[in-house]
């Protein structure tokens, strides 16, 4: 069976950097930038895009919507 995969999108100008998303996430994808938005504030980004299940955690937990979740397809191989 293949491994679930997911990627997030992230409004970077709406973030407000509160990091409630990085707590939350079980796969550690999620960090803050070093550079700010047109607010000041570090916004969320995916660190290790490879890592993320798309378990909608962070969309979940993000108190203004800024985040969406995606789950991949995944090609079934045959064996």
């Amino acid at each position: 069976m293949a491994k679930a995969r997911g990627a997030i999108v992230v409004d970077k100008e709406k973030c407000k950097g509160c990091e409630l998303c990085v707590v939350v996430c079980p796969t550690n994808v999620i960090r803050l930038a070093q550079e700010v938005n047109g607010k000041g504030y570090h916004f969320a980004y995916m660190e290790i895009p490879v890592a993320c299940t798309g378990c909608t955690n962070c969309a979940l937990v993000c108190p203004d919507s800024v985040i969406t979740v995606y789950r991949l397809k995944q090609p079934v191989s045959e064996n």
